[in-house]
């Protein structure tokens, strides 16, 4: 609180997740070991990658930084990960018409960027839940807690709450692409 009191909303919201399967963790590995039977090596390596990624947003990657302040948090799978909050400068704050140059949450297109396609596709698709999963982890009274699905939007814009509604086009709109993901499926 002290924080909003002297500089206001901040401006960003980032979040820093562990990724088992950054070679900096599976080249240290013993034969038959897996990430999880090594949480010295998860915790290590996520604090050097955090402790690159501080520098770079301190230092101006995303702009002039008047202050910043992070939160380092435990996921039930036991992996870390961090809650960056940003309050930039005043020449370095975000407008809404800036926001698709930093933030993208439409599908990579496959044959242009098969490595983005993969990791994002991989990564950052929720789901399934709703009638095809309904045990599915964020399932509430029959319902999607996180509110999936989304609706698709043809400009970015800012929502009444603050929170911006990104832009997702769908195919039909111009749009890359879409993806399903079925219960158990690893896309791609």
């Amino acid at each position: 609180m002290v924080y909003v009191r002297k500089y206001g909303c901040p401006d960003m919201f980032i979040t820093v997740t562990t990724n088992p399967n950054w070679k900096e963790i599976t080249d240290h590995l013993l034969e038959g070991q897996h990430p999880h039977d090594r949480p010295d090596l998860l915790v290590r390596v996520f604090r050097l990658k955090l402790k690159q990624t501080m520098h770079a947003l301190k230092n101006g990657c995303l702009g002039s930084v008047d202050a910043w302040l992070y939160n380092i948090e435990f996921q039930k799978r036991g992996l870390p990960h961090a809650h960056i909050l940003l309050w930039m400068s005043r020449g370095s704050k975000i407008h809404p018409c800036m926001i698709n140059a930093a933030v993208s949450a439409e599908i990579p297109d496959k044959n242009q960027d098969p490595e983005l396609f993969t990791i994002v596709t991989s990564h950052m698709v929720h789901g399934p839940c709703g009638a095809l999963n309904p045990n599915a982890p964020c399932m509430k009274g029959g319902k999607c807690s996180k509110q999936f699905l989304k609706p698709f939007v043809k400009d970015t814009e800012m929502g009444t709450d603050s929170y911006p509604k990104y832009q997702r086009r769908d195919v039909q709109s111009g749009g890359n692409c879409t993806v399903k993901k079925l219960v158990g499926q690893n896309i791609p």
